[in-house]
């Protein structure tokens, strides 16, 4: 089974108003502590990994010695082959920081463009603009890293269809050859939880997502997962790991692990995380009903044969799923065949109902 390791740098420079990830603005002094601890734990991890993900919080928030240290010490425990992605944030003074990180190994680079339109990015509180998203881009080519990927959101304030395809257009202007668009949701404990913002109507945002999928498909960047696009050959593999229910070994406060059939994580406290980390035991995992909801947000769905290989008893398990899924079949929602299950755009629009009626 394939094996990921996520590391999780909870610094920021400014915190976005929709984002309920764990972090924050911290000093050096903190930054330093917190990097030297992410090493140790990472050498101290007694497996070899197939993929690797630095992801924040702004791993680019750190100083050049300082993730130059970190990406150096994931290196020493991924395959030769292996996928290594870092996120960054779009800014003009990133040119050194992708030279190192190339040079440590980084062979993909994900960043939050969110928008190309500088009036919704001031709305989500970002603070870069289109025009540095340009030069983020060029620091990323100039690196060598020809593998990169950019986020892309919809029903934000302010977005309409038109300046949603203008945000399209600029994102394949850049060469990009994966995208991650996505639907706002608002988290509980964020500025716009607490003040809520206009946003466009329900029905707008779902026309919205649909529009964005048959753009992506003409200009070849195919849907394999609910909001996630690629080229042929640079879908995520760190992703697709996480949805085909492999292991994974999270590192940081707020990261989650999935190891030996075991989940567990570590609690949103760098300082106890620094001081005295204390991996928490979330249960057992990997059973069949996790596995098909996770498969089943990937346009592959879930397979037979796959099935029949992954669990005792999976052929029966699938006929199961089969059977609950035919109250949909004739719908646009859903593709049914005797080898598998698969959500349509339309059925991604309402996941959570239609694959709780399955599984």
């Amino acid at each position: 089974m394939k094996k990921g390791l996520y590391i999780h740098i909870p610094f920021c420079d400014s915190k976005c108003s929709y984002c309920d990830f764990y972090s924050f603005k911290a000093d050096e002094t903190l930054k330093k502590e917190y990097c030297s601890s992410v090493v140790s734990h990472i050498l101290g991890a007694d497996t070899v990994f197939d993929t690797a993900y630095i992801g924040g919080g702004t791993p680019t928030a750190l100083s050049a010695e300082q993730l130059g240290s970190v990406a150096r010490t994931v290196n020493t425990k991924l395959f030769e082959d292996a996928e290594f992605t870092c996120e960054a944030n779009p800014a003009r003074n990133l040119k050194d920081k992708m030279l190192l990180l190339k040079k440590a190994g980084v062979n993909r680079v994900s960043m939050g463009l969110q928008s190309a339109n500088d009036n919704e990015l001031r709305r989500l509180s970002r603070i870069h603009s289109s025009e540095d998203v340009i030069n983020a881009v060029d620091a990323v080519k100039t690196a060598g890293i020809d593998n990169f990927s950019l986020d892309l959101m919809m029903g934000i304030p302010e977005q309409t269809l038109k300046s949603l395809d203008k945000s399209i257009d600029f994102v394949l202007k850049t060469g990009a050859k994966h995208i991650s668009s996505y639907m706002l949701k608002i988290e509980k404990g964020t500025p716009f939880y607490k003040d809520p913002p206009i946003l466009p109507e329900e029905d707008e945002v779902c026309e919205m997502y649909l529009h964005t999928v048959e753009r992506l498909k003409k200009e070849g960047f195919l849907q394999y997962e609910v909001s996630n696009f690629a080229l042929e050959g640079y879908e995520s593999r760190h992703n697709l790991n996480y949805w085909d229910c492999g292991e994974y070994l999270g590192i940081g406060p707020a990261a989650y692990s999935f190891m030996d059939g075991k989940r567990f994580y570590y609690e949103r406290d760098i300082k106890s995380f620094i001081s005295s980390p204390k991996a928490i035991d979330d249960g057992e995992g990997g059973d069949f009903s996790e596995y098909a909801m996770l498969r089943l947000r990937l346009t592959t769905g879930l397979e037979r044969q796959e099935c029949i290989k992954r669990f005792e008893g999976g052929e029966a398990l699938f006929e199961a799923c089969l059977k609950r899924a035919q109250k949909f079949k004739g719908s646009p929602l859903i593709n049914i065949s005797e080898h598998s299950i698969s959500l349509t755009p339309q059925g991604f629009l309402v996941s959570n109902a239609v694959i709780c009626q399955i599984v």
